[in-house]
């Protein structure tokens, strides 16, 4: 491998959502809420919902396929898949993805950072290529949150969807289009319990409470630290490029909530109509939700080549990233 270039080209993306469309009428039949609530408080007017026969894995392998295709290439050395519903506790899933790609025998692990899951993976796809491991990285976000969430509970249910989003890491120069950097990362354990699965890991098997194996959380303050830790992880990455905001020409942020992004934008001063936002139709995707909605960018023509991208999220541990690219032309497969 060379490793006299060390940036990583973003070459190839892929999106792949479940068939089953969930209204927000379905949810409101269910629980204690209506259309007009989930709305205005998140702008999530549905989402998809997996079928029970289809997992994380066959999510990835669906938009890591797309992605390949959109490469022009099935040939990569490297695969790491951010998710937070992994298959099972153990083995890891990754390599499970790159079996079903037909890619067995190449480097496959997951990378667990939750809603900053998909950044976190980037991040690691470019260190690879920055340390000569590997030339060609897949990059999948897969998640299956909605098996996460209490069927009874109004505040997380209507939130979460699923689905798998791709890129494509090729090693290439730092000034083409596509190169992705710099980074910045940061993480805030001691505030875990804002947004959390109490049950089902090694610190508790099992639980007395069959509500504790269901995401808990803290709204308001998930809200406030989400706005916050984005708004100034954006900044530092402009920062180190010598970039000002108004150089951003999109602006991709976790799906998490549409008042997070209309507030974070604001606090960043950016113009609403540089902000992407596909939540509407597919709620919050975790690891997902970036590819996702670079995707429906790029299909719908508002994200064009030439266009620099600001790249930021959120999500529990807490965790929190951004990076910067210039949009490169490429067209999801």
């Amino acid at each position: 491998m060379h490793k006299g270039h060390s940036a990583a080209v973003l070459t190839g993306l892929g999106a792949w959502l479940p068939p089953r469309v969930v209204g927000n009428d379905e949810i409101a039949q269910r629980l204690d809420t209506s259309d007009e609530w989930i709305r205005t408080r998140t702008g999530i007017r549905e989402r998809r919902i997996a079928d029970p026969d289809t997992s994380t894995v066959d999510m990835a392998v669906h938009a890591g396929g797309n992605a390949l295709r959109s490469a022009g290439s099935d040939v990569v050395d490297a695969l790491v898949l951010a998710t937070s519903t992994a298959d099972q506790l153990c083995p890891a899933s990754a390599p499970q993805v790159a079996s079903g790609l037909g890619l067995s025998g190449i480097a496959a692990f997951d990378v667990n950072a939750v809603c900053t899951g998909f950044v976190y993976a980037l991040a690691t796809g470019a260190g690879l290529i920055a340390g000569g491991i590997a030339d060609r990285v897949l990059v999948i976000g897969s998640d299956v949150f909605s098996r996460l969430c209490d069927p009874a509970d109004r505040g997380t249910m209507p939130i979460f969807g699923d689905g798998a989003g791709a890129v494509v890491l090729r090693r290439g120069l730092p000034d083409e289009p596509g190169a992705l950097g710099p980074f910045d990362l940061h993480s805030e354990g001691d505030r875990a319990e804002l947004l959390t699965v109490p049950a089902g890991g090694a610190k508790q098997r099992e639980a007395a409470d069959p509500h504790d194996y269901f995401v808990t959380m803290q709204g308001q303050a998930i809200f406030r630290h989400a706005c916050a830790r984005m708004a100034e992880s954006a900044r530092a990455v402009l920062e180190r490029t010598g970039l000002e905001i108004g150089d951003v020409d999109r602006f991709v942020a976790h799906q998490a909530n549409i008042r997070i992004l209309q507030a974070t934008a604001k606090q960043l001063g950016l113009p609403g109509d540089r902000v992407v936002a596909n939540i509407g139709r597919v709620g919050n995707t975790s690891a997902a939700s970036i590819p996702l909605a670079l995707a429906d960018a790029c299909e719908d023509r508002s994200l064009q080549p030439g266009h620099r991208v600001l790249l930021t999220a959120f999500g529990a541990g807490l965790t929190w990233g951004s990076t910067l690219l210039t949009w490169p032309d490429v067209k999801p497969g």
